[in-house]
């Protein structure tokens, strides 16, 4: 028999749950479908969302030519091989009208030669390509394969929609239904499963099997569950759950200020194989959004380690790992500037393009001096300290303060040597 993820994987649109502004009505991907115009693009979204399930029901859908490639498995030669493939399908008297479409999972794993691979064909139309990834697509996938897809964002499932699959298995698998469990309570199931409906699916599984070995039905409330789920731990998968809770729970001991316990989440992804990479990316979020102002040399150890692990390979890279995380644990906080770009760019969504003062516009041409373009600028060296008075900001926002400095020693210094200034205007 199938794992219950397989037999309930959706075959239909109306099957699928979740991803409504993908997929409901009005919605992009739905609009492919029903169009028939389909374009190349990058499911990413944490696993067990349907990144591959809706791959599978688009293809199908438009009664298109269905390839796959896994990353881990696959290199040049095979992406080379189903390209010819696909090349082959639509020639010839019996060829298809519609392009073939190649899927890809985790083509974040791809190398740069394998993606520079596909280039051609997704240029000239030969695949409609559509690619699943984990991770961050402007990290690791090139940036002209990028350009010729469209990116679009896969969320964890809501409690809803874990409840609607719940309720889907208890009704409409023949094994599971044939049990008929009465599950009680479905936090700790909820809890567990993370947004993740293979999680749901593979605990659902669990308890069934168990439940059929007893001679007796047991009580199925949280309690159970969590027995029973514990009794089976995950291991860490690095595109599981686990990965995305011990980064989170990573970064937030380094926001914390708790060097040990960074440090022991550090020694649980280097003990995993975690990708290096993935975590010094992490610590340089780190220092600019949570040290920030209040020690900006935080941001020059984060590079540094990103840099030296580069250089210096594994597993002495755990080393340099070690010292930034300490370094950023121990560092006084400050999300200032994270505030201000945030708060900044709300300000332009509700202002939208306001026109740059005239004293501040370039002025390369003789037709915009008489225009008026740079008349009247100050040049701040000219003046005592380096400043002068003078309007930056557009007409309608003048004297809006984006930057709030917080309480470190470092962003007092700045504040007050700003506020020295400007008492000399």
């Amino acid at each position: 028999m199938l794992p219950l993820a397989e037999r309930m994987r959706p075959r239909t649109l109306e099957q699928y749950i979740g991803q409504q502004h993908l997929v409901g009505k009005g919605a992009v991907l739905r609009q492919m479908i029903e169009s028939g115009n389909l374009s190349s693009f990058i499911l990413w979204g944490p696993p067990g969302v349907g990144k591959t399930t809706l791959a599978k029901i688009i293809a199908n859908s438009l009664q298109r030519s269905f390839y796959t490639l896994s990353a881990v498995t696959g290199g040049v030669k095979e992406v080379r091989e189903v390209i010819e493939k696909a090349k082959r399908a639509t020639e010839g008297i019996f060829a298809s009208q519609h392009n073939p479409i190649l899927f890809i999972d985790e083509i974040h794993r791809f190398s740069k030669s394998q993606q520079d691979s596909l280039l051609g064909a997704v240029e000239e139309g030969t695949i409609t390509l559509i690619g699943a990834t984990t991770e961050n697509p402007s990290f690791e996938v090139i940036n002209p394969l990028l350009s010729r897809c469209q990116v679009y964002v896969l969320q964890p499932l809501t409690k809803d929609d874990l409840l609607q699959l719940l309720q889907r298995v208890l009704t409409e698998d023949e094994y599971v239904s044939s049990l008929h469990l009465d599950i009680e309570d479905t936090d700790a199931l909820l809890r567990n499963s993370g947004g993740d409906a293979r999680k749901l699916l593979n605990s659902i599984e669990l308890i069934a099997n168990n439940v059929a070995s007893l001679k007796e039905r047991p009580q199925i409330d949280d309690a159970y569950i969590t027995r029973l789920l514990q009794q089976n731990p995950v291991a860490y998968d690095k595109d599981g759950e686990m990965h995305y809770d011990i980064i989170s729970a990573f970064i937030k001991s380094i926001r914390g200020s708790d060097p040990d316990a960074a440090i022991y989440w550090l020694a649980r992804m280097v003990a995993a194989g975690e990708d290096p990479k993935f975590i010094a990316r992490r610590l340089v979020i780190s220092a600019s959004e949570d040290i920030g102002l209040a020690n900006p040399n935080a941001m020059l150890v984060a590079n540094a380690c990103f840099d030296t692990l580069q250089k210096i390979g594994w597993p002495e890279g755990r080393i340099p790992l070690a010292l930034a995380t300490i370094y950023l644990a121990t560092s006084q906080k400050s999300n200032s500037a994270y505030l201000a770009i945030d708060e900044a760019l709300e300000k332009v969504k509700q202002t939208g393009n306001l026109p740059v003062p005239l004293h501040l516009r370039n002025a390369p041409t003789s037709l915009m001096k008489e225009l008026g373009y740079g008349a009247d600028y100050k040049y701040a060296h000219d003046y005592a300290n380096h400043y002068v008075k003078q309007q930056y900001m557009p007409d309608q926002l003048q004297d809006t303060v984006f930057w709030h400095p917080q309480g470190s020693p470092q962003e007092q210094k700045m504040a007050e040597w700003m506020k020295h200034i400007r008492q000399t205007e």
